[in-house]
């Protein structure tokens, strides 16, 4: 989540009190689909957390642009909540009227919740450009970054900044992850789900089979709307 992303504020403020913990997914979820849900819930239970919150970005700062509209994007996003009760979609990203960066949500939530220890999911194309983040150190200080791994990005290909950058924060366990409140990186056990919104979209636009990819309610809300034609 470069930018942020977050869905219904009065639902997930409830849903984050549960817990001594929260955890961040954000995205352009354009759209959302099993390779963000089926690793996200093997990292829930990974970091021993009861929910994750999901964060559609409105106008991520390094996007051009999205298919479907951030309306229907979060649409999306909650058909998918309301399939796997572990979600709740948070949308106060897309009720700015400006870019909306990832230190911003963060500040919000940190405001909100003092004592609570934040766990910030990104990727690992995320994390290769991490040190080219809005205010990237301030970041840091808020939260804990968790990184998705994946396929397709070595270690080897790491920039010699992020190199640095994970010399400086990187835990490998979760136990030394919790002892503080903020400023570690872990790296995830990587995820077997390797799956793309790009190649998604693709697909539809080709009018192929998808139902293996995408929750059944987000591919009939995709079809009802026509999305990605």
């Amino acid at each position: 989540m470069k930018t942020s992303d977050s869905g219904h504020v009065n639902k997930s403020h409830k849903v984050m009190h549960k817990t001594s913990d929260i955890g961040i997914l954000g995205g352009t979820f354009d759209p959302i689909h099993l390779g963000h849900l089926n690793p996200a819930k093997e990292l829930l239970k990974w970091l021993g957390l009861d929910h994750l919150v999901l964060m559609p970005a409105a106008i991520p700062p390094h996007k051009a642009g999205t298919s479907a509209s951030a309306q229907q994007r979060a649409q999306m996003v909650k058909l998918a909540c309301e399939q796997e009760k572990v979600f709740h979609c948070d949308e106060r990203e897309l009720k700015r009227q400006s870019t909306s960066y990832t230190l911003d949500t963060l500040l919000e939530i940190k405001k909100e919740h003092p004592h609570q220890r934040i766990f910030f999911v990104i990727g690992m194309d995320s994390l290769f450009t991490f040190t080219k983040w809005h205010k990237w150190q301030e970041i840091l200080t808020l939260c804990h970054l968790v990184v998705n791994t994946r396929p397709g990005y070595e270690l080897a290909d790491m920039p010699a900044d992020t190199r640095q950058l994970l010399a400086r924060h990187q835990v490998t366990d979760v136990s030394a992850l919790k002892q503080s409140l903020a400023g570690n990186i872990i790296l995830a056990p990587e995820s077997r789900w390797d799956i793309s919104s790009t190649q998604i979209r693709q697909q539809l636009k080709s009018g192929l089979d998808c139902q293996s990819l995408l929750p059944a309610p987000v591919l009939a809300y995709i079809r009802q709307h026509q999305l990605y034609r």
